[in-house]
């Protein structure tokens, strides 16, 4: 056997070295150690702060296509979303425009039958913006405190509306600021008409409703054509509430035989659990007039009665 074909190594068994078991735990040990020392003592902390710097570019590359798609997919809905409401508000606005078109055909119908038949003219309700502070701490009553007073022109019994219908009205007023007792207060009532039937009636408050706080329109007979769904505005008969503003809608009937009258119990259009911003309108019959006070008799006269 020529000389240079010998191995100069040692045979595999004759190396001399750890063994794996205890490879194995001098690198459990050493895991082990480092974990203990970066949790205690954040020993990696800068090691780990250079090796993501220098993946950092490489993590946002590999991030472009997902962040790219995501852009895509929110372009897209957002431009149908888009176009879906403006389809919508483009139907509203035609709408409302045939609305007031016919709004105002109807005015003008009105004003002239009123003429015709020599009717008086409808007062114009004059109104004012407010905003609702907070609630008053009575627990047996359900009033708010508005940010309006005598001093902006507020006056007793005025209506208070927000933009879905009647939210209460002006019990009390102060130099400052007001109180208005809402709609679901177990002592208000209002007025109403069924649009659907003309029917009027008288929606009492009824703040223990499975619903959270609703009305209950009474005194309406068994046999009457109420629905579910039927829509209440002012009557206008209060001199309080100028008439046609929307104040309930029906939710459920009830009709028992042994009953005179139905249960008609409705929830309220306006938001009277969450209003902001209200409008407080003048009464619509204005304000009460004042009592002249009886004269004062002559000092002759009274001289005279006197004598014997």
């Amino acid at each position: 056997m020529p000389h240079g074909t010998l191995e100069r190594t040692a045979p595999s068994f004759m190396r001399q070295g750890p063994t794996p078991r205890a490879q194995l735990i001098l690198y459990s040990a050493l895991a082990l150690f480092l974990m203990v020392a970066d949790a205690r003592f954040h020993v990696t902390e800068p090691l780990r702060n250079v090796v993501a710097t220098a993946l950092y570019p490489a993590q946002w590359l590999m991030m472009q296509p997902v962040a790219l798609f995501g852009r895509s997919s929110a372009y897209v809905e957002s431009l149908e979303t888009a176009q879906a409401e403006a389809r919508q508000a483009r139907q509203e606005w035609l709408g409302a425009s045939l609305r007031a078109n016919q709004l105002d055909q109807l005015e003008l119908e009105n004003e002239r039958l009123r003429q015709l038949l020599e009717l008086r003219t409808r007062t114009q309700v004059s109104a004012k913006a407010a905003q609702i502070l907070y609630d008053t701490a009575d627990p047996y009553s359900r009033r708010v405190v508005v940010d309006a007073g005598q001093t902006s022109g507020v006056q007793l019994g005025s209506p208070v509306v927000d933009a879905l219908g009647v939210l209460g009205q002006i019990t009390r007023v102060h130099p400052f600021y007001s109180e208005a007792t809402l709609l679901i207060d177990k002592d208000q009532a209002i007025p109403v008409l069924n649009v659907r039937t003309g029917q009027r009636g008288v929606a009492y408050g009824d703040p223990v409703l499975s619903h959270g706080g609703g009305m209950e329109l009474r005194f309406i007979q068994a046999s009457a054509d109420v629905q579910e769904g039927d829509l209440l505005t002012t009557s206008g008969m209060d001199r309080v509430y100028p008439p046609g503003l929307p104040v309930a809608r029906v939710v459920r009937v009830e009709r028992r035989a042994d009953l005179a009258f139905a249960r008609v119990y409705c929830v309220p259009l306006a938001r009277v659990q969450s209003a902001r911003h209200v409008l407080l309108l003048s009464p619509a019959g204005g304000e009460a007039p004042q009592v002249p006070a009886a004269p004062e008799a002559p000092a002759s006269a009274a001289k005279k009665k006197a004598r014997p």
